[in-house]
């Protein structure tokens, strides 16, 4: 379904550029309460609200807080807090809808509007097309509110704990970094309560360094800190903690592929992973379906977006799914993903079988892969191009099944994402440069 505002996950764009500011944020705020009252026409109406550390952040949510106001909708406010932590209130305190300000992995400079429905989970296409159609016309921001606030962070922070046992980190050296962001004020904590002894990187947001350099698009730094304090594993988040990106011993860097496949892989072992399925999107490595087939179980695959995955659990009636950014969903404890669950569900795999984290990624044999995000100046309709889609038919020919080609536009930003994955390194690379030739031909790259 087509929609305007709404990409992969939320509004996204530049702060005060012509959607993410305050003006349209009251007008999102006005059209979600509209959408509250029509999906509850009795009982609680009630919209909880968070966001991350950008500085931009509590002026839009205010904007927000005011549009839900002026339609008589009223607003808990949560506070800085990770967007799981969104997710979790909506379950505990029985909401009508959440509403996270945050960008994720974006830059400072950028932020964005994410909605939760009951039981926190993320809204449909067609439930944010419905919001776009119930926007009003524009208006000069009024920009007042009634909210009162709400601890998110307590009850999100004791249930997280009791994945493990008490003190079950006693004596493990973990580093950590938050991305100067919203889990700077909830993973440290856990960590720490669980025994370990936590270094730290990006835990001193500022609201204008969120992903500056640290977090989980940047692992480079706590790659180079594990290996100089001898830690047992390194933890990286991006700015909202929705993501998980993980370090071994040995200053290995673990996509979310390879978190997914270790705990796929263990799960059932053990017998417990549900339907014995794993939901993945598009980008995910071909190496993870064929670890799950030799082991007795399937992998699904979804468009590119945590909530495609999660929309594709609930139907299949799967337990775990996720995407290679980082993304993991384990839905019997969190209805979206959770980066700070993902690595306490690995280290609890470490803990019950003893082994290192280098080891237990060997379950993972990649495909050779190689990408590319080309920045554009314009999306353009990709079946449209002169001359891209031939060469990416020439492309999928050469390699006879035993590849394949991902090209898309990014959903929150103005990239070209180009992928090819083969039988060979030498095909991959070769066919990546020729992609990427052709697409500055089709495509102004910035």
């Amino acid at each position: 379904m087509k929609r305007q505002y709404f990409g992969t996950d939320g509004v996204r764009g530049p702060y005060g550029g012509p959607v993410i500011n305050e003006a349209f944020a009251e007008r999102l705020g006005v059209a979600a309460a509209r959408f509250v009252s029509r999906q509850t026409h009795t009982g609680e109406q009630r919209v909880l609200l968070g966001r991350d550390t950008r500085a931009s952040g509590q002026s839009l949510l205010h904007a927000v807080s005011s549009g839900l106001a002026s339609v008589g909708v009223e607003s808990a406010v949560l506070g800085v807090v990770p967007t799981p932590a969104v997710a979790a209130a909506l379950v505990r305190e029985r909401a009508a809808l959440g509403v996270m300000i945050t960008a994720s992995h974006n830059p400072a400079g950028d932020n964005g509007i994410k909605f939760f429905s009951r039981g926190g989970i993320k809204l449909s296409d067609q439930q944010e097309a419905e919001i776009e159609r119930l926007l009003p016309g524009e208006q000069p921001p009024v920009l007042y509110s009634r909210s009162r606030h709400v601890d998110g962070l307590r009850s999100y922070m004791e249930n997280v704990k009791q994945l493990l046992p008490a003190n079950a980190l006693d004596g493990w050296k973990i580093v950590l970094d938050t991305a100067n962001g919203a889990t700077c004020m909830t993973s440290p904590i856990v960590l720490r309560a669980l025994g370990a002894e936590v270094v730290t990187l990006g835990d001193a947001p500022d609201g204008y360094n969120i992903n500056a350099g640290v977090g989980s698009e940047h692992p480079e730094k706590l790659a180079a800190k594990v290996v100089e304090t001898g830690a047992r594993l390194g933890i990286a988040h991006d700015g909202d903690g929705d993501r998980c990106i993980l370090c071994d011993e040995l200053g290995g860097v673990l996509d979310g592929d390879e978190i997914l496949t270790i705990l796929a892989l263990h799960a059932l072992k053990q017998g417990v992973l549900p339907v014995r399925t794993l939901v993945v999107t598009v980008q995910s490595n071909l190496g993870v379906d064929a670890a799950l087939r030799e082991a007795g179980g399937r992998v699904l695959r979804t468009s590119v977006g945590d909530r495609y995955v999660i929309e594709r659990m609930l139907l299949e009636g799967a337990m775990l799914g996720g995407e290679s950014s980082g993304h993991i969903i384990c839905s019997e404890i969190s209805p979206t993903g959770d980066g700070l669950v993902a690595a306490l569900k690995v280290i609890g795999v470490m803990l019950e079988t003893g082994q290192p984290l280098s080891r237990l990624r060997r379950c993972l044999k990649k495909y050779p892969q190689a990408s590319i995000n080309l920045r554009v100046r314009e999306k353009k309709e990709l079946a449209l191009l002169p001359h891209l889609p031939m060469a990416i038919q020439s492309l999928e020919s050469e390699m006879g099944g035993y590849g394949r080609v991902l090209v898309r536009f990014s959903g929150t930003e103005a990239k070209l994402r180009l992928l090819v994955e083969g039988p060979t390194e030498a095909l991959v690379k070769a066919g990546l440069a020729r992609l990427e030739a052709v697409a500055r031909t089709d495509l102004e790259v910035l």
